[in-house]
């Protein structure tokens, strides 16, 4: 068996080569509170994101959580606004970038969203516009400042 070191709060793990990427909806303390560290450390740690400008529309967004053989790897959200269905929040720890953990949940946040979703978009970080295109979001609009970070607007083709 082929492993790999991954360092996680000054501890070792070891995790076979082969990964299982699970994506889940989830609601209890326990889980969002995994969902809101790992926000709070890429986007408010990594990106200098101010805090305040992280934490809104908690209670009426549709959380999710990425695990990497039951290791929590990433979180996202969408939500229902005025415009449409908004994908938002997708943070994925550094140590586990790479793995496919972004595309899994891209792919499980689209499959939770209502049949009748019929405008679905996303503000973009400029690097992660080729990851979305994979799932034919279009950028519309120019490039645009949040939180210090450029974004493309994007939409669901």
């Amino acid at each position: 068996m082929i492993v790999i070191r991954v360092f996680i709060l000054n501890q070792i793990i070891l995790m076979p080569a082969t990964k299982e990427i699970a994506v889940n909806k989830v609601n209890d303390p326990e889980s969002l509170e995994k969902v809101f560290a790992i926000r709070r450390e890429v986007f408010v740690g990594e990106q200098n994101c101010p805090p305040e400008l992280e934490w809104e529309y908690e209670d009426e967004s549709n959380h999710f959580l990425a695990t990497i053989d039951g290791i929590p790897a990433g979180a996202c959200r969408w939500r229902k606004t005025d415009k449409g269905y908004k994908l938002e929040r997708f943070a994925v720890l550094s140590k586990f970038r790479g793995f496919g953990v972004a595309q899994q949940m891209v792919q499980s946040v689209l499959d939770d969203l209502p049949k009748d979703a019929s405008f679905v978009y996303l503000h973009a970080q400029v690097q992660a516009v080729p990851l979305y295109k994979k799932f034919n979001f279009m950028e519309t609009g120019p490039e645009f400042e949040e939180a210090g970070i450029r974004h493309f607007k994007m939409v669901k083709k």
